[in-house]
């Protein structure tokens, strides 16, 4: 098996990472699958949803692998290029679940904060070791981290690099559900299926526009004119769903 595996089960895509001896640190070519999977994902009209997750109990992802050295070949960044974090950005254009279970630090922390759902297993710790250890860089995660967090909590994690329970990122409001490990599986596909009885169309264009103005004044985001928006004003789902709301029935959705 691949050490990202890749595989589509009707409109949901599954991205697993599949490296559990080394806690699913990420390597190059980890990176490069990873980045083709986001890719497929972003360009399949098919795919109306994502679910990242990784194998075993002990970890989710501990970042980027540095056993063969901190230089990285390629510029991408972290995560096939999710993350931004020492390379170029690949913004997913679908919604994406993570579903954590264990050590969920540095990049790997990262890389569970890019998705828009977070289910985490009563075993997950998030954290940010970097300056405990004495590592600072291209670190996307704090910048991320004090935007998710409420900022006395993430700036705590900056500054000792100690970690959080799963039930209290839960009281934070940085995951959405905590379970048993057990049913961390069934609980991701759960909100998969929340996901995908809403018109993918619809979906993309409130993504982007949530995100795309994230960083500004409330005013330019109310002034702004989404293209993707705009172009779901014309599609077929859109048609769809007036039709549906008419005939009082459950709108069948085709994400065109």
């Amino acid at each position: 098996m691949a050490d990202v595996d890749f595989t589509k089960d009707g409109h949901v895509a599954r991205v697993h990472l599949n490296r559990p001896q080394g806690l699913n640190a990420i390597t190059q070519e980890m990176d490069d699958l990873l980045l083709d999977a986001w890719t497929t994902i972003n360009g399949d009209p098919d795919i109306w949803c994502a679910i990242l997750s990784a194998e075993g109990e002990k970890g989710f992802c501990i970042g980027a692998d540095v056993s063969s050295g901190a230089e990285r070949k390629t510029r991408m960044a972290l995560g096939g290029g999710l993350t931004g974090i020492g390379g170029p950005w690949v913004q997913l254009k679908k919604p994406l679940i993570a579903a954590v279970q264990g050590f969920c630090v540095g990049g790997g922390f990262e890389l569970a904060m890019c998705a828009d759902i977070i289910v985490a297993a009563d075993t997950a710790q998030f954290g940010l070791p970097e300056t405990k250890v004495g590592i600072i860089g291209e670190c996307g995660v704090v910048h991320r981290a004090v935007r998710q967090l409420p900022h006395h909590i993430a700036m705590a994690m900056i500054l000792t690099g100690e970690r959080i329970k799963a039930d209290a990122a839960e009281r934070y409001g940085l995951v959405n559900e905590v379970v048993a490990f057990a049913d961390l599986a069934a609980t991701a596909q759960k909100w998969a299926d929340k996901i995908t009885a809403a018109s993918p169309l619809a979906n993309q264009a409130a993504k982007a526009a949530a995100l795309g103005r994230l960083g500004y004044p409330l005013e330019v985001a109310l002034m702004t004119r989404f293209e993707e928006i705009e172009q779901y004003a014309e599609s077929a789902d859109k048609r769809e769903g007036e039709v549906a709301g008419g005939e009082r029935r459950k709108p069948v959705w085709t994400g065109r």
